[in-house]
């Protein structure tokens, strides 16, 4: 059993290596962080929708069975994301380009989801936290893609900012508040599966309040622009009057 996760978790490694390469090779004139980062999108679209359909569709729910016993589709899941955090931690690692928090994130990640595959129970809810962290995760690919080409500063670029706050807000903090809550009630999780999960949130809330700081300073300066506006348009009509005269 463990020889058969271990060749999934490589074969997983493997298959986000080559996409990578062959998206480095597609994009030439483009950064490595490009093609890392189209990766990491198709990862997130991806894992939505495995996870999605696990928790919605073939269970088991995860606010009602906690510490469940593993199905085999959570199993694979676990695998796929696995591999992926895997290369993802090691390539910003080697290019460091991010700092401590989402490293510590793609840390507990991944030994979230290796407690999850050796215990063989818990998959359930750490493939609830997989969907809930994944949600957002398109948007921001969304985000920075825009703003590499240009396009950030438009409707476009608004409204991706506006679903990513209001996704991370509702998901991340108000729906992962009720599984934590589900997940320290319930007798059946192994206390560290607990503390993990209380980690993962604590991070959460880290990424929260740098998203809240964010979007509170672009909502003032976009009242400000509005402000100044609004200003040169009355005092261009008052201008004008005065001409009339």
């Amino acid at each position: 059993m463990a020889l058969a996760l271990c060749l999934q978790v490589l074969c997983s490694l493997g298959g986000w290596l080559s996409l990578y390469i062959s998206f480095c090779r597609l994009n030439k004139h483009r950064s490595y962080e490009w093609s890392c980062r189209l990766v990491t999108f198709t990862h997130g679209v991806l894992s939505i929708g495995l996870s999605a359909y696990i928790g919605f569709i073939d269970g088991p729910w995860p606010f009602t069975h906690p510490g469940s016993p593993n199905t085999p589709l959570q199993v694979h899941v676990l695998c796929l994301t696995l591999g992926y955090f895997i290369f993802d931690l090691g390539w910003c690692i080697y290019f460091q380009s991010e700092g401590a928090l989402m490293l510590a994130h793609h840390t507990l990640s991944i030994l979230g989801i290796i407690m999850a595959l050796v215990l063989g129970e818990s998959g359930t809810e750490v493939n609830a936290v997989l969907f809930g962290s994944e949600i957002t995760n398109p948007l921001l690919q969304m985000r920075w893609f825009l703003r590499e080409t240009g396009h950030y500063h438009s409707f476009t670029g608004d409204l991706v900012d506006l679903l990513f706050v209001a996704l991370f807000t509702g998901v991340r903090i108000g729906v992962g508040a009720h599984l934590l809550f589900c997940e320290m009630v319930s007798p059946k999780p192994k206390w560290f599966v607990k503390v993990g999960g209380v980690a993962m949130y604590a991070v959460s809330w880290c990424f929260m309040f740098s998203i809240w700081h964010f979007a509170w300073r672009k909502s003032i300066k976009k009242y400000h622009a509005w402000r100044s506006r609004r200003s040169e348009e009355r005092q261009l009509k008052h201008n004008g009057r005065l001409k009339t005269h």
